[in-house]
């Protein structure tokens, strides 16, 4: 076989293949022949079928797969002979310009690149850091205490209120007509909790039992409604109840309603403070990898593989459509999703992807099976029965990859800081918890 490779830009490149024609007409007629043991047609027994029906019948296809394996097999060892990464699937065509007794095949495919990570030591990273406070505990309490609220109905002359629950039947119309979802009745919601648009808060906010009162309502332009998004209704709505709201005490009764072990107020106040620690160490980390990221591709160089990102086009797509799907969108396998709007965090997901791979290499930061353990655990402490979770994990190859990936993303992410520049910068616990 001989193997010629061409550059035909940046990472494209060109193997010509050609392939002896007694090699394939030979493998063809083997494998005819094999079929015709075990193949079933009318009016034969079977294995006693004609040599020439079954290629008759199967020729073409079998010589169609032989083509595939033979030329298949081909690449692949002229790739390996060469020493090519070969990125995606190559475009094969056959080449009309054959020697005698050859086919000749041209594969046009991508190799990976090459990465070029610049100086890390001039990289500039801004790690931020936050603490639990006592004032974060005391939020995250009065949200306890919301969400077991209790509403008991308030006088007939009682003014409703911010915290109350009303009951209310309402009716809206545009320009006269109604409008889908414009009609309710006996409908609730918390006054001031930002359930219904402003407007219609403040004007059932001061009304009491049994009074009617008729409104304009403006819908924004951005309105999820598209049908009145930006259109002003007029709305009379008649307040039926007015419910005041109570909150629980904070005792050892509300600890011990949450299943907290220590049923006392310092035990609830202990176990929320270790979840909020966790999950501000999570927040920390993803933001804190994310600057680093930027930081290590800013220092990065290379060419991006155009399968690479077609590849992850596609699945992004896909989960598009999967995620659609779930939300129980009607068709949603043949829903218009273009492929551009996904592009820049493609290319993102790729350039990335190649650069954290050659620093790993490069450096020795593959993830070791005692960080791996370490992790899992970490992850499994926050549930009831971690060593099920521990099991959970184990028992699952994709599972463990994706571990593995978190701790080899984790590996980099500290080698990076430790060659960059780095400043410290303390943000409140709001700001971190507002952030996405």
């Amino acid at each position: 076989m001989a193997v010629t490779v061409e550059t035909l830009e940046k990472l494209e490149r060109k193997i010509t293949l050609t392939l002896p024609v007694g090699v394939i007409q030979s493998e063809v007629e083997s494998r005819l022949r094999k079929l015709a043991r075990t193949v079933k047609m009318d009016g034969f027994r079977p294995g006693k079928v004609p040599m020439n029906v079954v290629a008759q019948r199967y020729g073409y296809s079998v010589h169609y797969e032989v083509m595939n394996d033979k030329v298949g097999e081909a690449f692949s060892t002229a790739a390996n002979e060469a020493q090519l990464r070969v990125a995606g699937q190559p475009r094969i065509t056959e080449n009309e310009a054959s020697p005698e007794g050859q086919m000749a095949f041209d594969a046009v495919f991508e190799v990976f690149p090459e990465v070029k990570i610049g100086d890390l030591s001039t990289a500039e990273v801004e790690k931020i850091s936050t603490e639990v406070t006592e004032e974060a505990i005391d939020k995250t309490v009065d949200i306890l205490r919301k969400q077991r609220r209790s509403f008991a109905q308030r006088a007939q002359d009682a003014a409703a209120q911010d915290t109350d629950r009303v009951t209310v039947d309402f009716e809206g119309k545009i320009d006269g007509e109604p409008f889908a979802g414009g009609k309710a009745e006996a409908f609730q919601f918390i006054v001031g909790d930002g359930q219904m648009l402003k407007e219609f808060e403040n004007a059932v906010r001061g009304m009491k039992s049994g009074e009617s009162k008729t409104f304009p309502l403006a819908f924004p332009a951005d309105y999820h409604g598209k049908d009145v998004a930006g259109k002003t209704a007029d709305f009379l709505v008649t307040l039926k109840k007015v419910e005041a709201a109570h909150l629980p005490e904070v005792d050892d009764a509300l600890a011990k309603s949450l299943g907290i072990a220590e049923a006392t107020v310092a035990g609830l106040r202990a176990d929320i403070r270790k979840n909020l620690e966790r999950e501000v160490k999570y927040r920390l980390l993803a933001r804190n990898k994310q600057v680093v990221m930027d930081a290590l591709l800013s220092k990065a160089e290379l060419d991006l593989p155009k399968s690479s990102v077609q590849g992850e086009l596609e699945r992004m797509v896909e989960g598009a459509r999967a995620d659609l799907k779930q939300r129980g969108i009607k068709d949603a396998d043949k829903a218009p999703i273009p492929e551009d709007m996904f592009r820049p965090q493609a290319e993102r997901r790729v350039r990335l992807g190649l650069v954290v791979a050659e620093l790993v290499h490069s450096n020795g930061l593959q993830a070791k099976p005692e960080q791996i353990k370490a992790h899992i655990d970490e992850l499994a402490a926050s549930y009831e029965k971690p060593a099920d979770v521990v099991r959970w994990y184990y028992s699952d190859n994709r599972r463990m990859a994706e571990v593995e990936a978190v701790v080899i993303e984790n590996n980099v992410t500290d080698f990076v800081l430790s060659k960059a520049k780095v400043s410290d910068k303390s943000i409140s616990f709001d700001e971190l918890m507002g952030q996405n």
